[in-house]
C-alpha cells in the first residue's frame, strides 16, 4: 500500500464515503489549506476529533478518518468562505505531525474499496428504513445516485444519517466489512426511535 500525505482538518463530525460536508470556514490555516487543496486539485483528510476543540489550537484525532474532495467553494454573505466537500476514501493515519501555521499533517495509508455485496435478505428492513429517512431529506438528496442493492453504500448511509453519537458513527467508519456494518447497524436500531 503506498502512503500519501495529506492535510487533516480534525471536526466533531464523521465523514463517510459518499457523503456531502458543507463547511464554513474562517480560520486563517483553513482557508489557506483550502486555497491549497483547490490550486493542486487535491482533497483534504477528516478526522474525529477525540481531544480538543475544531477552533484555536490543535485536537487530538481518531487514526482513521475519510478524505474529502471540494466540489464547491463560494464566497458566503457574511464575507466567509463557504465549500461542499465529498468524502471519498477512507485512510489510516500512520503519522501526523503539526506545521508551524497550527496545521495537522499526515503520513496515510488508504483502505481498500469494500467489494461489492448484494443485500441479504434478513436486511432488507434496512433499506426500507434508509429509503424513509433519505425521502425526509429529498432536498439534501436529489439528483444523487441511489445503490440500494449495494450492502456498503447502504451501511455508509444509514450510519451517516441515523440519530446516532459519534463515537458509534466512527466505529461503522472503522469497519472494514460491510456486512457486518449492516449486522451492528440492525442490532442498533433495535434500541433507538427513529420515529422522529
Amino acid at each position: 500500500m503506498s502512503v500519501t500525505r495529506i492535510p487533516i482538518f480534525p471536526l466533531h463530525t464523521v465523514l463517510f464515503p459518499g457523503a456531502p460536508l458543507p463547511l464554513r470556514i474562517f480560520e486563517t490555516r483553513y482557508t489557506d489549506m483550502i486555497s491549497q487543496c483547490l490550486k493542486a486539485n487535491i482533497g483534504f483528510g477528516v478526522c474525529l476529533i477525540t481531544e480538543g476543540k475544531e477552533v484555536g489550537g490543535s485536537a487530538s484525532t481518531h487514526q482513521v478518518g475519510t478524505l474529502a474532495s471540494i466540489q464547491d467553494w463560494h464566497m458566503r454573505r457574511d464575507g466567509l468562505l463557504g465549500i461542499v466537500a465529498k468524502g471519498e476514501k477512507r485512510f489510516h493515519v500512520l503519522k501526523q505531525n503539526i506545521e508551524e501555521n497550527k496545521l495537522m499533517f499526515a503520513e496515510v495509508e488508504f483502505f481498500e474499496d469494500e467489494a461489492q455485496n448484494s443485500i441479504p435478505l434478513e436486511y432488507e428492513g434496512l433499506v426500507d428504513i434508509l429509503k424513509d429517512r433519505l425521502s425526509q431529506l429529498s432536498s439534501r438528496f436529489e439528483n444523487k445516485k441511489t445503490y440500494f442493492k449495494d450492502a456498503s453504500w447502504v451501511g455508509f448511509r444509514l450510519a451517516e444519517l441515523l440519530p446516532l453519537r459519534l463515537s458509534q458513527k466512527q466505529y461503522f467508519l472503522q469497519l472494514c466489512d460491510p456486512l457486518q456494518r449492516l449486522e451492528r447497524l440492525d442490532d442498533v436500531l433495535q434500541h433507538i426511535d427513529i420515529s422522529g
